[in-house]
């Protein structure tokens, strides 16, 4: 069994306090009375999740907290005082995050990213806000255009910073960023290329003709909802662009130069006009 992590365990035994699970190499853990189910008996496997308790005790609970090891999750402050700080996991006892593994001094009932990390030297579990220790370099240039699940970071210097498929550190730059992102918020991007250090170049669009073919798309049903014309065309500012069509200036450039060619728009000095068929 591992602590910090779901553990498939079976039932040994039933005692006055709870039951005793065991797993592969018999080592054993109790699941107090209240997370017994009474359909359980000896022999069945269980998902619990491996913790310590406030007596510093391994125990087992069927709840499963907001973060298991490695992960990473936003979760609010509920204390502080002159070891550290508590945060909330979902779980009866609260997560300890050492002084020593917070980046900045925390604020009751603010959320940040955190990690969740194991002391060998302990044998405990913490929480800590240094969450890129616990990201991997990405080697695959094979990953390059395809979609993947991210979580959004901080704000950087260069752009959004991000985390992608829960184990590589990545970027999107200010210029890609096409809508309003939250920290904490999770939603699907595309690798857009695998830089040498091993970080990851992400944006919100896809990474091929097919996120053209949205943007003409989407650029004609506003051509049609405002009377065939848009004040916007290939020489606005990127954040013009963004702001009436929810799309970055070099994809919009693309769609109009395909729309124009097909003879769909015309590009006029203040705008670009539908034509109308």
């Amino acid at each position: 069994m591992q602590l910090g992590k779901i553990n498939q365990l079976t039932i040994q035994r039933f005692a006055p306090p709870g039951a005793y699970l065991v797993d592969a190499q018999e080592n054993e853990v109790l699941l107090p009375n209240k997370y017994l189910d009474p359909e359980w008996s000896e022999g069945s496997e269980v998902d619990v999740f491996v913790m310590k308790d406030s007596s510093d005790r391994i125990v087992a609970v069927t709840e499963t907290p907001y973060i298991l090891l490695g992960d990473f999750a936003y979760l609010e402050v509920v204390e502080v005082n002159p070891y550290g700080a508590f945060v909330d996991w979902g779980l009866d006892k609260d997560l300890f995050v050492p002084f020593a593994e917070q980046r900045h001094a925390l604020q009751i009932g603010e959320k940040y990213m955190f990690t969740l990390m194991y002391d060998y030297d302990t044998d405990r579990l913490f929480g800590s806000m240094k969450f890129k220790k616990n990201l991997v370099p990405c080697q695959d240039k094979n990953l390059e255009g395809q979609e993947v699940t991210i979580m959004i970071a901080d704000e950087g210097k260069l752009g959004r910073n991000v985390i992608v498929e829960n184990r590589y550190e990545g970027l999107i730059y200010k210029n890609h960023v096409t809508k309003i992102l939250n920290e904490g918020e999770v939603m699907t991007a595309f690798i857009a290329s695998v830089r040498e250090d091993g970080k990851l170049d992400i944006t919100l669009e896809v990474i091929n003709d097919s996120r053209y073919d949205a943007a003409e798309q989407k650029i004609l049903e506003l051509l049609k909802a405002h009377d065939g014309f848009l004040y916007v065309h290939d020489k606005s500012e990127p954040d013009e662009i963004k702001a009436i069509l929810g799309m970055s200036k070099k994809t919009f450039k693309q769609a109009i130069g395909k729309l124009y060619k097909h003879r769909r728009i015309t590009l006029e000095a203040n705008g670009i006009r539908l034509i109308q068929k």
